[in-house]
C-alpha cells in the first residue's frame, strides 16, 4: 500500500524491448522507420536513465496527438534560416525528437565554426527530455544549454490557474575520465509526465506539487487531470524561470507563451552550444572540471552511502541497474499501450498485456 492506494505490480523490459515497442507502434501509424528509430531511441533512453515520464508512457500522449493532426507523422524537420551563427529549424509538426536532434547537431557545427551555435525550433511537437541534447552536446567538447517551453499546466506563485508550461532547463559540460556533468529539470515542482507515471503505479504526490481545481493542495495524481495545476518548484524563484523560459522559447521560436490565444502547441525550443575551446584550453577544463566534481563529491560527513550526487549522477546509477536488471513498466501503462497496439494492428511481443485485474484498474 502506498499512502492508502494501492502499488501495481510492474514487470521488467530490456532497453532493446522498450525500442522495439515504441518502433512498432510509431510505424504503425505510417511514420518512416528513420524518423521512428530516432524517436523510439529517445524514448527508450529516459526509461534506462529513470526518467519514465519521457519514456515509452509517451506513445499514450503522442497517439492523441496524431489523432487530432498535432503530429504529422511523416514530416521531416529543416533549416528554415541560417544567418550567422544562428539557425532556426522548422519541425513542420512532425516528431519533436528529429527535430531537437537536427538542432543539436547543427549548433555544435556552428559553435566549432564561431565559437557558439545557438539554434531555435518552431513548429516543434515535444522534444522529449532535454538532457539528451546538451549531453550530445557536451560529448562534442562544448558546453550544451536548453530551454523549451509548453502548454499551460503550471500555476503561477501565488495564483491557481495554469498558466505558465512546465518549461524545463537543461544545461552540460564535459569532464575528464567520466560522463558529462548534466543538469536537467522542469520549473515545475515535478513534471506533468511524472504525475502521469505515478497514477499508472497507484501512487500519491508528494505535498506541494499541485492543486486541484479549487486551488486546494492535492497529492492525488488525477486532480491534476480534472482541471488542477502544476505548482512551480522553490515558490517565485521556479515561477520567475518559468516566466522566462516562456520568453524564450515561446516568444523567441514564434510558438508563442502558455496562456496566450496565440500559442501554437509543441514545445519552443532553444539550443545552445558553447566550444570550449573558443574560450580556453580543452583538455584543461575537462581536467579542472573533473578535479572539481571530486572535490564537491568530497564534502560530506562520512557515511557509506554518498550524500552529495553530482548533476547527472543518480541518472547513471540508474541506468547501470537497468542495463541489468531491465526497466518496469506498469501494468496499467502495459495495459494501455496494448490497446494502442492492437487498435494499429501491432504486435507488442512480450510487453502485451491483454487483461488486468478491476481492483488494480481503479487503483483502489
Amino acid at each position: 500500500m502506498t499512502n492508502g492506494e494501492t502499488r501495481v505490480a510492474v514487470q521488467r523490459f530490456s532497453i532493446g524491448e522498450l525500442e522495439d515497442v515504441a518502433v512498432r507502434v510509431l510505424t504503425g501509424f505510417g511514420t518512416p522507420r528513420d524518423l521512428a528509430e530516432l524517436t523510439a531511441g529517445s524514448l527508450a533512453q529516459s526509461n534506462l536513465l529513470g526518467h519514465d515520464s519521457h519514456g515509452i508512457i509517451r506513445l499514450l500522449q503522442y497517439a492523441d496527438w496524431i489523432s487530432d493532426g498535432q503530429i504529422r507523422v511523416t514530416a521531416r524537420p529543416e533549416q528554415a534560416r541560417r544567418p550567422g551563427a544562428t539557425v532556426l529549424v522548422d519541425g513542420n509538426w512532425g516528431f519533436g525528437q528529429p527535430a531537437a536532434r537536427m538542432a543539436t547537431d547543427t549548433a555544435i557545427e556552428l559553435a566549432e565554426a564561431n565559437g557558439v551555435g545557438a539554434v531555435a525550433i518552431a513548429r516543434c511537437n515535444h522534444v522529449g527530455r532535454l538532457g539528451e541534447y546538451v549531453t550530445r552536446v557536451a560529448d562534442a567538447g562544448c558546453i550544451g544549454l536548453a530551454w523549451c517551453n509548453s502548454g499551460p499546466v503550471v500555476a503561477p506563485a501565488g495564483g491557481t490557474r495554469r498558466t505558465f508550461g512546465t518549461n524545463p532547463f537543461a544545461w552540460a559540460a564535459p569532464r575528464a575520465g567520466a560522463v558529462p556533468l548534466v543538469l536537467d529539470f522542469s520549473t515545475a515542482g515535478i513534471a506533468e509526465g511524472k504525475v502521469r507515471v505515478a497514477m499508472a503505479q497507484g501512487e500519491r504526490l508528494p505535498a506541494g506539487m499541485i492543486i486541484d481545481q479549487n486551488g486546494r493542495p492535492s497529492t492525488r495524481p488525477q486532480d491534476l487531470y480534472d482541471g488542477g495545476a502544476l505548482l512551480p518548484f522553490g515558490g517565485h524563484k521556479g515561477s520567475g524561470l518559468c516566466l522566462m523560459i516562456e520568453l524564450v522559447g515561446g516568444l523567441l521560436t514564434g510558438m508563442g507563451t502558455a496562456p496566450m490565444p496565440d500559442y501554437a502547441g509543441g514545445n519552443g525550443t532553444l539550443l545552445i552550444a558553447l566550444s570550449i575551446g573558443a574560450f580556453t584550453g580543452i583538455d584543461a577544463f575537462a581536467d579542472d572540471a573533473a578535479a572539481f566534481a571530486h572535490r564537491v563529491t568530497e564534502s560530506q560527513d562520512g557515511g557509506v552511502e554518498p550524500d552529495v550526487f553530482l548533476p547527472g549522477q543518480v541518472e547513471q546509477q540508474i541506468a547501470a541497474e537497468r542495463a541489468v536488471a531491465g526497466v518496469p513498466v506498469p501494468e496499467l501503462t502495459r495495459r494501455d499501450i496494448t490497446k494502442l497496439a492492437e487498435s494499429l494492428g501491432v504486435d507488442l511481443g512480450r510487453l502485451a498485456l491483454h487483461q488486468l485485474d478491476s481492483t488494480l484498474e481503479s487503483g483502489s
